[in-house]
């Protein structure tokens, strides 16, 4: 079967790799693409840059840090690693 022959990883080296770092790696890198859709989307909505770029702004803050605490959390179930 396909599933069999992808190499495995335990759950000590998931652990040792990923690092807070990465997170908050991951959280600015994906906020960048996430808060560029969400200033176009406003911007659309509302007509006005001024109000896309404010709502973009505060956007951007708080799904960065909670992204980065739900990458945490996630980081201590065991569900899905082996």
């Amino acid at each position: 079967m396909l599933l069999d022959q992808v190499k495995k990883s335990n759950y000590k080296k998931d652990r040792v790799t990923d690092k807070p770092v990465r997170s908050i790696l991951k959280a600015i890198s994906w906020r960048v693409v996430g808060t560029i859709d969400t200033i176009g989307i406003s911007w659309i909505l509302t007509g006005e840059v001024k109000t896309a770029l404010a709502i973009g702004s505060v956007e951007l803050v708080t799904k960065m840090l909670l992204y980065f605490g739900h990458e945490r959390i996630w980081d201590k179930i065991n569900f899905g690693r082996q």
